[in-house]
């Protein structure tokens, strides 16, 4: 689909502001909709205590082992330029290539240039109320990245095109659960690598209102995204970099490894005040050790030399640090998420984080292969080490399969449905007033009546309890009444209703041009450059 399709089938109303900072679909901010009854927009806080599985004297441990993985044995940086940064302010650079240097630094500058990163920061996307809070006990989501496959029950699994990619930038912005729209929730293969992004990224703009990510995959990607998010804020360069507006995500190459592209694009978004959140990829037995005490420990080594770097370039930079800790399984090497190992390694991960003041990232994994049980349990395993971990940001919070590589329709409904249940969990507050405790009502029913008829109850029952739009409350003979839908068939038909009611938050025309002109322009140029 082109662009001009695309502002064709666009009827959404426009904005007579330059600045197009109004708020989204109303419906969405009310929590209303054809399709389903949601929950309002909010930026949940998470009150309760985090679990620490660590005592202080464990938590020395590891801080202690990482500290001696900087100091002893090094990362290896492909980014000289990185290396170089790193060794002006004290960093010691050994087995220097033409691509490649070792680098060591000690505590005492790690934890120096610590200091400097806000313990919380936040993104303000082009919609001014859709700007979110990263750290404090602020806790956000963001849909599924980068899966190259798709699935529904209709289509089966399918390789992913813009359509699909499209299909699912629409329900992030729908859902009011989701609070970011991270990387590419499926890959549009049928768009060449050249100018994905600039298709992309001009699909989430126009279609979302919500604060977007960069990949860091060469400079051009990393640059256009930045200049794209600046023109659909309508910003002046410098109102762009006086503020975190948008954000990259990078990986280390595990075991103690940051590679030459990611490194480029955390330099080329702290140089504009832009946040990275660095997130190592650690499966215990495979890429670090099979301890989970040793696998957070290099984990915690290899993302704080990367906010170091941060730090170096921009002191005072946004940053953040990420848990991709797991295990594999032993038997065939395959990643496993969801697991006992994998709530543990977030959850002492989370007590890191605390220890050195730095928001941190967690994710919604699963390695099912369908919208099944086990997809289920093993979500709501990883949602729950998110909860009890302290985490601020929660990636691939709808829609994972397959480990990361399918992007599902059907679980995408499925885990907005426990999104909003967390929420409200989170959101509820805990009151014990004398109408709370509600000692007059229970005089007035006595032994033996029910609460059902009371005015205490009556004032109340609209709002007293989550309801869900996916759950299923009725009994067996109602249930069954109705075709004995299963809940997977439910949320095929909600995303379908979803879709079809779906309206683009409004974007000034004027806008829309400049990016669609902007898009053209680098096109033009070839984007960036691919290997093919």
């Amino acid at each position: 689909m082109s662009i001009e399709e695309i502002q064709s089938e666009d009827n959404a109303p426009k904005r007579s502001a330059r600045r197009g900072r109004g708020g989204g679909r109303a419906g969405n901010k009310r929590g209303q909709g054809a399709a389903i009854k949601q929950i309002p927009w909010s930026v949940p806080q998470n009150h309760d205590k985090p679990t620490e599985p660590l005592p202080p004297e464990g938590v020395e441990a590891v801080h202690n082992a990482a500290m001696r993985v900087l100091e002893e044995i090094g990362i290896e940086f492909l980014n000289l330029e990185a290396a170089e940064i790193l060794k002006a302010h004290g960093a010691e650079l050994s087995n220097i290539t033409k691509e490649s240097a070792l680098v060591k630094m000690d505590r005492a500058m790690v934890m120096e240039k610590l200091k400097t990163v806000p313990s919380q920061f936040t993104l303000t996307p082009r919609n001014t109320d859709r700007k979110i809070t990263i750290g404090g006990n602020h806790i956000v989501f963001g849909n599924v990245s980068s899966p190259p496959n798709y699935s529904n029950l209709d289509e089966g699994r399918k390789v992913g095109n813009r359509k699909a990619y499209q299909d699912f930038i629409k329900l992030t912005q729908y859902f009011n659960c989701l609070h970011f729209a991270g990387g590419y929730p499926v890959e549009p293969m049928d768009i060449h690598p050249s100018i994905r992004h600039l298709d992309c990224l001009y699909d989430k703009l126009t279609m979302t209102d919500k604060v977007v990510h960069a990949y860091s995959l060469g400079k051009e990607r990393v640059e256009d995204v930045m200049e794209m998010t600046r023109i659909a804020g309508g910003l002046t360069h410098e109102e762009f970099d006086a503020t975190p507006r948008m954000y990259t995500n990078i990986n280390s190459t595990s075991p103690l490894k940051h590679d030459h592209p990611m490194l480029d694009g955390l330099m080329r978004l702290a140089r504009r005040g832009q946040p990275t959140v660095v997130t190592p990829f650690t499966l215990a037995g495979a890429m670090s050790p099979i301890t989970l005490a040793g696998t957070v420990a290099q984990s915690i080594a290899e993302a704080l030399i990367a906010v170091v770097l941060i730090q170096c370039v921009n002191p005072g930079c946004p940053a953040a640090i990420g848990t991709f800790s797991s295990n594999v399984d032993m038997k065939t090497g395959a990643p496993a998420f969801g697991t006992p190992d994998y709530m543990r390694t977030t959850q002492m991960t989370g007590q890191m984080a605390r220890y050195y003041n730095i928001p941190l990232r967690a994710s919604n994994t699963c390695v099912a292969n369908a919208p099944d049980n086990q997809a289920t349990w093993e979500s709501s395993h990883s949602l729950f080490a998110a909860m009890t971990s302290g985490v601020n940001m929660v990636y691939h919070a709808a829609g994972w399969l397959e480990g990361g590589l399918c992007a599902s329709y059907e679980k995408f409904i499925m885990d907005c449905e426990q999104l909003q249940q967390m929420i409200t969990y989170m959101d509820k507050p805990v009151k014990w007033d004398e109408q709370e405790l509600a000692l007059d009502a229970m005089a007035e029913v006595g032994h033996g009546g029910h609460f059902f008829g009371i005015q205490h109850t009556q004032d109340r029952y609209e709002t007293a309890f989550y309801d869900p739009f996916l759950s299923d409350w009725s009994n067996f003979e109602n249930w069954e009444d109705r075709g004995a839908e299963l809940t997977v068939t439910r949320a095929n038909k909600i995303w379908k209703q979803i879709l079809n009611e779906f309206e683009a938050p409004p974007l000034d025309e004027a806008i829309r041009e400049e990016l669609e002109a902007f898009v053209i322009k680098r096109k033009e140029e070839g984007g960036a450059p691919t290997d093919f």
